[in-house]
């Protein structure tokens, strides 16, 4: 074990570089895969019981996504109900994450600790936590901009990080694999003091493989130190840095889809084929983010805390990518290029308490949020000569590479919301409203013209759920979205915000002595002046509406002894309502018709092999369309996982386990999604990782 004094050496050594002290979020910790009653904080902001919150949420425990093998957050979320999360298939550069059909907000509905991750989607800056350095994940689907202002209507997922604890421990864990993958990572935390009143934690980690699309490479460094300080009794203070590098960013370009799905000529492309140079192949990021959460309880009961915090990003890109066949074997190809940094600052201060009005007992949450945002950009775009798709030589110069653009997009937000969650015997109704005023602004910086929005809006939320005796828990609720961006039409100009509204019922059931949840909800959800593209570097426009109809069905829990269930089911109808006559009516990209998994995993208790754990899991997906003009449907595919882990201590090697995880057992080709009929995305292929954990 390691002392105190050590422990505070090593923190301190680490965080006594970092000039702004970042604070995080307390989270208690989930001990085991599936607890029954879990505690969400997305959907409500507090700390509510799943049972008793009328809205769709599913809680993903570390230990869930590390049993599947999960490098990435759109990875661990891959067996929840309501999302899509291979919308760019085998990519690894970005989370994308479409929820309930909404692939617009795909890459903006993450938040860190209760606070948005500020990526500019109007750009290459978008920021990723690695899942080593998550505690749980929050997956509230429909739309939270009730407490959170612009986000997609679909959902956001809620990411809480791994806070200090006062018990002295950690962990080191070395891995690798095919296709070159290898890394290590640690994690140690524990008291600084002899009162126990300050903690710390440092978690770190380094992850390398070859990209699918060789020779791109995967490559990443971060350091996470956090501390917390309990400064009195009532008051805490926890503070946070992450610090992250991505010098490769592998691969993120599509190919046709005659050629992927179907032959071109008679040939079909591999999955691994690479369309790029590698001397003009790059994707760099850096990530830095600092900030604070502290906490303070009167002894009324009332609570206020402030949550702030500061992100900075740099990247750099530059690909080759295809652009469509110019003849039976050769592809025509184009060059993007971008240089960013931006810089952003996002803070929410809220307070809460509880009392009561007659028979009514009320827990009532008021709160301001701020966000400001301003990221630089310089665009270059350009050819390439063509390349053979079925006999390729690489080394090929530029034709041209030029300069299109330099801007800055700047983002401003303040939202002010208020939530009633009342109480009346078995009943739960939550109130909440919101308004944002958001001013937005796009500047030019070859020209000095600017494009600009300034924009106030009211969003509410209106839920009722009854809480039976049985552990039965049916709800209605009605909620409205608003999802202003910094996205510009072919004359320059700022589209509208995109507006929603749902309605959903669902049911929640937690059975007596089971430690086990299943739940059911169906939704509708209309958002209008949608905002789309035709391709990938074409001008944003603004489609009228478009509705989302839904099923969603979840089962998690222990269904025997020691043999845990993790099954969904997804049905999701999306299509334009009012847009252009070729698209009237058409269902959206990047929007499977139905989704349904199964993940199954068994501890072995005695015997031989004892210490032996086996997990399984299957994928199916179905329904997704080529195009918005539905020429096509991609075909359906099924996919399966394996997990071994064994316990060490069983052989006397205490904290010491192994695991082996294979995605994808079958190695199946298949297209996981397009974004139109020149833009196709193949699926990761088979990927094999052992792994070997010493916890201390």
């Amino acid at each position: 074990m390691l002392t105190k004094t050590r422990l505070a050496l090593l923190v301190g050594v680490v965080t006594g570089s970092i000039t702004l002290p970042v604070l995080a979020e307390e989270n208690a910790k989930n001990d085991t895969l599936i607890v029954t009653s879990q505690v969400q904080r997305g959907a409500t902001k507090l700390a509510t019981p799943d049972i008793e919150t009328p809205q769709a949420v599913s809680i993903i425990t570390r230990e869930q996504f590390e049993e599947q093998g999960a490098t990435s957050v759109h990875q661990a979320v891959t067996y929840t109900p309501g999302v899509y999360s291979n919308q760019i298939g085998a990519s690894n550069r970005f989370d994308y994450i479409v929820m309930r059909g909404f692939s617009d907000g795909s890459l903006d509905n993450i938040y860190l600790d209760g606070l948005k991750m500020m990526g500019d989607t109007n750009s290459h800056s978008s920021l990723v936590v690695d899942p080593w350095f998550l505690e749980n994940i929050e997956v509230v689907r429909g739309p939270a901009s009730v407490l959170y202002g612009r986000s997609s209507p679909g959902g956001i997922v809620a990411l809480t990080s791994r806070k200090p604890s006062f018990d002295t421990g950690g962990e080191i864990k070395l891995f690798g694999g095919n296709n070159k993958q290898r890394g290590a990572m640690f994690d140690v935390t524990g008291a600084l003091d002899d009162n126990d009143r300050v903690a710390g934690r440092i978690s770190g980690m380094t992850r390398y493989a070859d990209s699918q699309f060789s020779p791109l490479k995967e490559e990443r460094y971060a350091i996470m130190p956090s501390l917390t300080w309990r400064i009195t009794d009532n008051t805490r203070l926890d503070v946070m840095a992450y610090l992250h590098r991505d010098p490769e960013g592998g691969s993120h370009s599509g190919l046709p889809y005659e050629g992927t799905v179907v032959p071109h000529d008679g040939h079909k492309i591999s999955n691994t084929f690479y369309e790029g140079e590698s001397d003009y192949d790059k994707y760099d990021r850096r990530e830095t983010m600092v900030g604070y959460d502290i906490e303070h309880l009167f002894d009324s009961g009332w609570a206020v805390r402030q949550k702030l915090r500061y992100l900075h990003t740099k990247v750099e890109l530059n690909q080759v990518y295809a652009a469509g066949w110019l003849n039976e074997n050769e592809l025509n190809r184009g060059y993007s290029g971008s240089d960013e940094q931006m810089n952003a600052i996002t803070l929410d201060n809220n307070i809460d308490g509880s009392f009561s009005t007659g028979l009514l007992n009320h827990r009532v949450l008021i709160g301001i949020d701020y966000q400001d945002r301003s990221n630089n950009t310089t665009g270059y775009s350009g050819q390439f000569p063509p390349l053979n798709a079925f006999n390729p030589t690489y080394g090929a110069n530029p034709i041209s590479i030029s300069m299109w653009g330099k801007e800055q997009h700047k983002l401003r937000q303040t939202g002010y919301y208020l939530q009633d969650q009342v109480s009346l015997d078995n009943w739960r109704l939550t109130l909440g409203g919101r308004f944002d005023q958001v001013k937005i602004t796009n500047i030019n910086k070859l020209d000095n013209s600017t494009s600009g929005l300034d924009k106030n809006n009211f969003s509410s939320r209106a839920a009722l759920l009854y809480l039976f005796d049985s552990g039965i828990a049916p709800y209605v609720s009605y909620s409205t979205s608003f999802t202003p961006t910094s996205f510009t039409d072919e004359k320059g100009d700022l589209l509208k915000p995109m507006t929603g509204k749902q309605w959903e019922a669902g049911l929640k059931y937690e059975p007596e002595g089971m430690n086990s949840q299943f739940s059911a909800s169906v939704f509708r959800i209309n958002q209008k002046n949608i905002a789309t593209k035709e391709e990938p570097d074409s001008p944003y426009r603004s489609i009228g509406e478009i509705e989302s109809e839904g099923v969603e069905l979840e089962a998690v829990g222990e269904i025997a002894e020691n043999l845990r269930l993790q099954a969904a089911y997804t049905y999701t109808d999306i299509s334009y309502k009012k847009s252009s006559p070729e698209e009237q009516g058409k269902r959206a990209v990047y929007a499977p018709r139905n989704m349904a998994s199964t993940w199954l995993s068994y501890d072995v208790a005695s015997g031989p092999l004892d210490g032996l754990t086996l997990a399984s899991g299957v994928r199916y997906v179905n329904g997704v369309t080529t195009d918005r003009q539905n020429t096509h449907t991609l075909p359906s595919y099924t996919l399966v996982d394996l997990a071994v882990g064994y316990d060490l201590a069983k052989v006397g090697i205490k904290g010491l386990s192994a695991q082996l995880n294979v995605n994808n057992l079958t190695d199946k080709r298949y297209v996981a999604a397009c974004n139109s009929l020149s833009y196709c995305y193949f699926g990761a292929e088979r990927s094999i990782v052992g792994s070997l954990s010493w916890k201390f």
